[in-house]
């Protein structure tokens, strides 16, 4: 599809379609409430203040289409466009989305876990700039611990110098993203997540610095500390 540069929108996929199996909770965690909010609304929230954000869409199971309906119209989420159904896997979530016909090939999509509900304005708006000169962006931060592989004992300590945990957004243009994600179902491929599909096709992904506060709420644990940082009222 052509496009011109004066086209381009920012678009945000959420995909929201994880069971939320080592949470240990029987609704999947992006839509448990804590503090009184659905926790895919905190997430839904940065994106929806962000000027930088033209549209965003959500991909999960049609089940919980009523739910994120009634927390589009109580906060108020305008750019929220379009509820897409999500896939068995993260990947398939996205490429829903990204089939879904509504895009020129220079937009900027941006990719972020529904369960990182504590994503800075000022980490979006900089991984947005990164991709727009860059031509994509992937939020990532050092590893700061002592890496070991191993089973039962440890094995061998592999060098952290260069070794980074990514994390999301993850902002790519249309056409790139659409190809990678063409390829790996061509090929059976499936990735952890949108830059392993982008590397594979042979471009550079530029690592934008994020933050050890970004992170994705997967276990029980993480719920506890969500609890005691996240604010009464939403995200300042």
């Amino acid at each position: 599809m052509p496009c011109l540069l004066s086209d381009m929108k920012v678009v945000a996929v959420i995909p929201a379609g994880g069971k939320g199996i080592r949470s240990g909770l029987s609704l999947p965690k992006q839509f448990i409430k804590i503090k009184g909010k659905e926790l895919i609304s905190y997430t839904i929230e940065v994106f929806q203040k962000c000027k930088d954000v033209d549209k965003i869409y959500v991909a999960a199971s049609p089940e919980y289409f009523p739910l994120l309906e009634k927390c589009r119209k109580k906060y108020r989420f305008t750019k929220l466009k379009e509820l897409i159904p999500g896939g068995s896997e993260r990947q398939d979530s996205v490429y829903n989305v990204l089939c879904s016909g509504k895009f020129y090939d220079d937009d900027l999509i941006v990719v972020h876990d529904a369960a990182r509900p504590l994503l800075s304005k000022s980490l979006l708006k900089n991984v947005i700039a990164a991709a727009k000169k860059s031509g994509n962006g992937v939020l990532a931060v050092k590893a700061g611990d002592t890496l070991a592989s191993g089973e039962e004992y440890i094995k061998s300590y592999p060098e952290r110098k260069n070794i980074y945990y990514i994390q999301t957004p993850q902002v790519f243009r249309y056409s790139e993203i659409r190809e990678a994600f063409d390829k790996a179902y061509q090929e059976n491929f499936i990735g952890t997540d949108e830059s392993m599909l982008v590397k594979r096709i042979g471009h550079d992904v530029r690592l934008v610095p994020g933050s050890y506060l970004n992170f994705k709420i997967t276990t029980p644990e993480d719920i506890k500390l969500l609890k005691k940082l996240l604010p009464g009222k939403g995200l300042k």
